[in-house]
């Protein structure tokens, strides 16, 4: 799905990752599920690309339905994959504390399940290697990201802030679909880990402008940082 120049979604709204392009090649930021790889193919089709041109994956953090063909690309093509230092466990598959799931609408729940199961979700390949960087990092890859912390979901959670496109990605430091109820808008992801350090992390993100706000689940947000992160505090979570 083209979001705008350089700018494209693979997935849906139940789970999603991006491209995004430049003069010197694209970056994947998260890896979705396995099952998404065909999808993942096709837009980078459409943006005139194939996997050579992929410089870089970055992961907004180690969850499984975020790393889900990442190791492909690692293995198959030799695209290194990035995760802040605190999520490298986590992405290797090196376990991570139980959270709990909170409310639940069973057809939501039953709709999510079933799109993970159907694009492989159920069986997830870590990455065998990784690459780190630290808090506040501007990237080396293409549309050179600035790292936002945004700590709580995982000890490692980020957000990447492009400018080439206007974007942030923000991972499951917040949803606008919540994949266990379907409740529509800006909000806090389930599955958390620190439900307090989440809410906290999003100082963070005063003073980020940008016309895009992506998150992995939810529709892409175009009504402002500030407002999205405003709706997060005002859904009582």
């Amino acid at each position: 799905m083209e979001l705008a120049a350089n700018l494209r979604r693979v997935g849906n709204d139940i789970v999603a990752c991006y491209l995004v392009a430049d003069g010197t090649g694209v970056t994947l930021v998260d890896a979705g599920l396995a099952g998404q790889w065909d999808e993942f193919l096709a837009e980078l089709a459409a943006m005139g690309h194939s996997p050579a041109d992929v410089k870089a994956v970055l992961l907004t953090h180690g969850d499984e339905d975020h790393i889900g063909f990442a190791e492909r690309l690692r293995r198959e093509h030799g695209i290194p994959v990035w995760v802040h230092e605190a999520d490298a466990g986590r992405a290797r598959g090196e376990g991570k504390p139980p959270t709990g799931w909170g409310h639940v609408r069973p057809a939501a729940l039953f709709r999510f399940l079933a799109y993970a199961a159907r694009k492989g979700g159920l069986r997830t390949t870590y990455l065998a290697s990784v690459r780190t960087f630290g808090d506040g990092a501007v990237l080396d890859v293409p549309g050179s990201p600035r790292v936002i912390p945004l700590p709580g979901h995982s000890p490692g959670s980020v957000g990447y802030y492009f400018a080439g496109v206007d974007a942030l990605f923000v991972g499951d430091a917040l949803t606008t679909r919540h994949v266990l109820t379907g409740a529509d808008g800006p909000a806090a992801a389930p599955f958390t880990d620190d439900p307090a350090q989440a809410d906290a992390s999003l100082a963070e993100l005063e003073g980020v402008t940008a016309r895009w706000v992506l998150p992995g689940h939810g529709t892409p947000w175009t009504g402002g940082v500030a407002e999205a992160v405003r709706r997060y505090r005002a859904s009582g979570h």
